[in-house]
């Protein structure tokens, strides 16, 4: 008889999902809402979850929408993390009709800086910080993408930046503005010294996507494969347990933007994603064609585009209030 333990359910979710190679932060999230679900259901033994999964599902997701009022964005998140459970890791996939009570879809329009806020806020970063906001504000990236770009993906020759395995898992070209071009270099020049000093000292590897490590044994200790925006010390990765310097921490860029803007006195609610947005209707603003922006955002629909035109109608609608009328 065996002696050997059982591996725990989110175990059995960690290893699956890392053989389909998710990303560390999808399986963060969805190792934390098959919890929650567990929990909900006060589920004490995996045999449990197969008892009409699909009832159990529909529970869970009415609870979410009318008790905890999450948005339906969330909701379809933690569906997915059920879905991915029971087909992939339990090899049981759902067949009945899943009818739970759905969150409500809020459309809201983005906050979106002046020229000069921007300006405001660049002037109050420094560092790592304001390089990765410039990225997100020049070249509207989302924190995400700014933070995992490697040194090949900046191509200085044709001022074009590429962001590899965005949302959706597309590549995509996006504008590169000139001005910014011997800060990074400059920038780079310390970066590489920091790589040559841990290749000194026997470390020296990045993590590579999927099977590129394997495919391409030396690849993860040559410079072009670095991140630009290295972490300040080495770690262990979570996944592997092999010690590497990972990209700068996102939280470490949002607070540094959170500071900067109560420093401006800025009064709007200013996340990374604001210089994005800003970034977007900057350019309509401009001139630049809605398409052009909606390849440079990596937009699927342009309906997602089209939000951002909102600006140019200058107020409510285009309407000049009466209260102009009046001269007082």
């Amino acid at each position: 008889m065996s002696s050997e333990k059982r591996p725990s359910l989110l175990e059995d979710v960690r290893r699956v999902m890392r053989l389909k190679h998710y990303s560390l932060h999808t399986e963060r999230s969805y190792c934390d809402w098959i919890k929650q679900f567990v929990k909900f259901h006060k589920m004490t033994e995996r045999q449990a979850l197969f008892d009409d999964g699909e009832a159990k599902i529909e529970a869970f997701l009415s609870y979410l929408a009318t008790q905890r009022n999450v948005a339906a964005a969330t909701q379809n998140q933690a569906m997915n993390a059920l879905v991915f459970l029971y087909k992939q890791v339990l090899d049981k996939p759902l067949t009945k009709r899943i009818d739970a009570i759905r969150s409500k879809t809020h459309r809201h329009i983005p906050v979106v800086l002046s020229v000069n806020e921007v300006k405001q806020v660049l002037a109050r970063l420094e560092g790592v910080p304001q390089l990765v906001v410039k990225l997100l504000y020049g070249r509207g990236l989302r924190i995400s993408e700014a933070v995992r770009l490697r040194v090949q993906d900046i191509d200085f020759a044709y001022k074009q930046i590429t962001v590899r395995s965005g949302k959706g898992d597309k590549d995509r070209v996006t504008t590169f503005a000139a001005t910014l071009a011997p800060l990074l270099l400059n920038y780079l020049d310390k970066v590489k010294a920091v790589h040559n000093k841990d290749l000194a000292e026997g470390y020296g590897a990045v993590y590579l996507p999927y099977a590129l490590a394997k495919k391409y044994p030396n690849a993860e200790r040559e410079w072009s494969w670095q991140y630009v925006f290295p972490a300040r010390s080495l770690s262990a990765d979570p996944q592997s347990g092999v010690t590497r310097r990972h990209h700068v921490d996102q939280s470490q860029i949002n607070k540094a933007i959170r500071t900067a803007v109560r420093l401006a006195g800025i009064a709007k609610q200013v996340s990374a994603h604001t210089f994005r947005h800003s970034f977007a209707t900057h350019l309509l603003q401009r001139g630049t064609d809605i398409r052009t922006i909606q390849a440079l955002l990596g937009h699927s629909e342009l309906e997602t585009t089209m939000i951002y035109t909102h600006v140019l109608n200058q107020g409510g609608q285009g309407v000049v209030s009466p209260l102009d009328d009046l001269g007082m």
